[in-house]
């Protein structure tokens, strides 16, 4: 059985993400994307636009010093422009190390992704790793 074309995207973009290549990340995305990030950290908020989207992966990359993965688990679509990635996120930030499950919810359109929803397992561990916005 072929991959649905918006598992085959979302699984695109992770292995794009994984390999720190946010142009790849970039391509995949509308314009005007949204990224729905949990919690009060720096890394937290809606980050509207594929610039400002990539822009908070670059943070989170150099907040970790690269050290930061993901691993999916498994991805889900309903054939209608939703896509729903499991996955766990692992990364260290000077002595500090997290490993957490969440979710990535998408929007698809046009087969470019156009809006993100992130759920995580633990918004105050993350907001903890993460360290609060200044």
């Amino acid at each position: 059985m072929a991959e649905h074309p918006d598992s085959a995207l979302v699984r695109k973009g992770f292995e794009a993400w994984n390999r720190g290549d946010m142009e790849t990340v970039g391509s995949l995305m509308t314009a005007d994307c949204t990224h729905h990030a949990p919690g009060e950290s720096q890394v937290s908020g809606h980050f509207k636009g594929r610039d400002n989207i990539i822009g908070m992966y670059g943070q989170m990359f150099e907040l970790t010093g690269g050290k930061m993965r993901v691993e999916l688990d498994g991805i889900y679509v309903d054939g209608r422009g939703h896509a729903v990635a499991a996955n766990k996120f692992f990364a260290e930030r000077g002595d500090r190390g997290i490993e957490m499950k969440g979710a990535l919810i998408f929007t698809i359109v046009g087969g470019k992704i156009s809006d993100i929803d992130e759920c995580v397992e633990d918004i105050e561990q993350s907001d903890a790793f993460w360290g609060k916005a200044e």
